[in-house]
């Protein structure tokens, strides 16, 4: 599916991908555009908890807050980790795409990547994780129309991300998909490490974060 989904963004006989990855209006709009407001969201945040805790004292760090501010450290920091052990070459470096290492299924073990294809740090999509890092908003925001805004509003901004980097050749669809249910992972055992110290919000089930 990675190759076909792929082939739609590829033109063979131009050898060239839906976007140039250096068109500057698109590499600002979806690249370090958003890098740049997830790393003010980080800092304003952080500043927001620090000034809360000081004035108010353990009561002023907001669970929510808390969770944020781990995912959105935690859930790129994994996966820049696994992107530099699992050896997976990106599609533009690829045979089927004009590149010169061979096509391997998702789940070929590490070291037959790495003998064919020696380092590469493609998998899982990193960029997206970013934006996959605000499901953590999930834990902040409260009611039921607010969450459901900020599912949708974190979707879209993972998926633009991925998407644009699938555009450029730098990505596979399995890579963005990976990245969004691990990142999804990494908020929940968050959210179970600091509801250890902090009451539950209304309606929690306490069972999920007992133990």
């Amino acid at each position: 599916m990675d190759i076909a989904v792929q082939q739609w963004l590829y033109q063979p006989l131009s050898h060239q991908w839906l976007w140039h990855k250096q068109e500057p209006w698109a590499r600002l709009l979806f690249y370090t555009g958003p890098k740049g407001a997830l790393m003010c969201l980080f800092v304003g945040s952080l500043a927001m908890l620090v000034m809360n805790t000081r004035r108010y004292g353990r009561a002023g760090a907001k669970p929510g807050l808390l969770i944020l501010l781990l995912s959105l450290a935690l859930v790129p920091a994994a996966v820049g980790m696994l992107k530099g052990v699992t050896s997976v070459a990106c599609p533009v470096d690829l045979q089927p795409f004009g590149g010169h290492y061979p096509y391997m299924p998702l789940l070929t073990d590490s070291l037959t990547q790495w003998q064919l294809s020696g380092q590469q740090n493609c998998f899982p999509a990193g960029h997206a994780s970013g934006g996959f890092a605000l499901l953590s908003l999930l834990f902040l925001v409260q009611g039921p129309g607010r969450r459901r805004q900020a599912l949708v509003g974190t979707m879209s901004l993972g998926w633009t991300m991925g998407l644009y980097k699938m555009a450029v050749g730098d990505h596979f669809l399995s890579h963005t998909l990976v990245s969004m249910q691990l990142a999804w992972l990494i908020i929940c055992c968050v959210a179970w490490w600091v509801y250890r110290f902090y009451p539950l919000p209304p309606g929690a089930d306490e069972s999920v974060f007992s133990g």
